[in-house]
């Protein structure tokens, strides 16, 4: 499938002009901060495995796609110029063993002059001439890449676009509603294939069928955790074999268009009404936690309302007893929900900027004993960040409340009852608006 099948073209094509305008207008402000008179940069290239001829797959600099759609363009590059056409350096190898990246096409390509290169050498004759007045944005692994441009990567330059890149385009925006739209097919998809009894694998295999993506075009690793699993934040296998009983799903799993990423969670119940029941509260808390986005809002008052509400949860199902206070200071929410509430998210699904009070490159702490928490950011309309709670039975967290006043507050009982079917987390993808926000997963699943 393309990403028409996902993204409005219409609307891609329309807004993207105005995208490459704002990158442009950044890009001057951060040439200006750097007394530069030129920017290169570069895509990157594949890395090669240790000791092997082999390569990893290429995951391209995301500065280089937040200016064109080209996820798999390895040692290319762009250069810009204020005030000039934007300059596409396109390699395209001449090559018997891997098939060459196709010729630029569609409805980006008229906003930069493009230029094709059969060899990494011919790159130098379409750069500016005075490197001394360049400045080069990627990962330089070799000398050779930079073609004696000294100034790589400068730190101030760094700050203004990562603390830009919080703030989306339109066009940003509407690749980000097709990918919830792809994602969500897989979700439904891998729902269909775990109620059928399928295994970890098989489920994986039906979502990625679901959203056409190769496991290299994921923008992460599939999460596909089936009872116990769970319980791993981040569980990494795929077991070929379905468990003898099927209990609960979480699946973690996302899908891109354009370079730019979905980041969505749903969990199941099989059969247990109790399970499911306490998804369905763990979902309506997570509809709360959206419904309190908004332009304004500090996203770190917003993680610690999480955990009152976790320890309301804990309460109501009879796992843990205590006052949210209580239960919050003696770290009882933090065994449950050790993770962060949520973090930034465009090309990459862990965009970068989440700690920044401004483009200074000031960084804003994470409140004391929340060391996983990833954004701490004052809400700001155009920011596309993910909400997903979680509440989950791991068993070295809760060791650790052993010998505390934490230990009295739980419910072993309870919990060994929930313990089989390894924990829940709810995860949409929300864009923030100045009085609310605009959900992507939850309008793409009522699609």
């Amino acid at each position: 499938m393309s990403t028409n099948d996902y993204a409005d073209f219409a609307a891609l094509a329309a807004l993207y002009p105005a995208h490459v305008e704002e990158m442009a207008s950044r890009w001057d402000r951060a040439l200006a901060k750097a007394g530069a008179g030129h920017a290169v940069v570069f895509s990157g290239v594949a890395e090669p495995v240790f000791l092997d001829d082999s390569h990893y797959p290429f995951r391209a600099n995301p500065h280089f796609v937040a200016w064109a759609p080209l996820t798999d363009a390895p040692s290319s590059y762009i250069v810009y110029t204020p005030g000039r056409w934007p300059v596409l350096v396109h390699y395209q190898p001449e090559d018997y063993w891997y098939r060459p990246p196709r010729a630029p096409s569609g409805y980006w390509v008229e906003q930069f002059d493009i230029r094709s290169v059969r060899d990494p050498a011919e790159v130098a004759r379409h750069l500016p001439d005075a490197r001394e007045h360049c400045i080069l944005v990627g990962k330089i692994d070799d000398p050779a890449q930079a073609f004696g441009i000294e100034r790589i990567n400068p730190t101030p330059v760094m700050n203004l676009l990562h603390y830009a890149r919080a703030i989306k385009t339109p066009y940003e925006l509407e690749c980000m509603r097709g990918a919830n739209r792809r994602a969500v097919r897989g979700h439904a998809a891998a729902e269909a294939a775990f109620r059928a009894g399928a295994s970890e694998y098989e489920i994986h295999l039906a979502y990625c069928r679901a959203v056409s993506h190769t496991e290299r075009e994921l923008p992460y690793d599939n999460i596909v955790a089936l009872n116990e699993n769970a319980a791993v934040l981040h569980y990494q296998h795929q077991e070929r074999v379905a468990p003898y009983e099927q209990r609960s799903l979480l699946l973690d799993a996302g899908a891109a268009v354009n370079g730019y990423a979905a980041d969505v969670t749903r969990t199941w119940s099989y059969d247990s009404a109790e399970f499911a029941d306490l998804v369905a509260r763990m979902d309506r808390l997570q509809q709360e936690l959206v419904a309190e986005v908004r332009a304004g809002v500090e996203f770190i008052d917003l993680h610690l309302a999480a955990h009152a509400k976790i320890a309301d949860v804990l309460n109501e199902t009879g796992l843990a007893h205590g006052s949210a206070d209580a239960l919050i200071a003696n770290g009882v929410t933090s065994a449950f929900f050790p993770h962060g509430l949520g973090h930034l998210l465009g090309i990459q699904v862990h965009d970068v900027g989440g700690f920044m009070a401004d483009e200074s490159g000031r960084t804003i702490d994470r409140p004391s004993g929340h060391p996983f928490l990833r954004l701490t950011r004052r809400l700001e309309a155009d920011m596309v960040l993910t909400i997903e709670p979680g509440l989950y039975v791991i068993d070295m967290l809760l060791a650790n409340l052993e010998g505390t006043p934490a230990a009295k507050m739980i419910d072993r009982e309870r919990i060994s009852r929930l313990r089989p079917f390894g924990g829940i987390r709810i995860e949409d993808n929300v864009r923030v608006l100045p009085d609310g926000c605009e959900n992507f997963t939850r309008d793409a699943f009522a699609a």
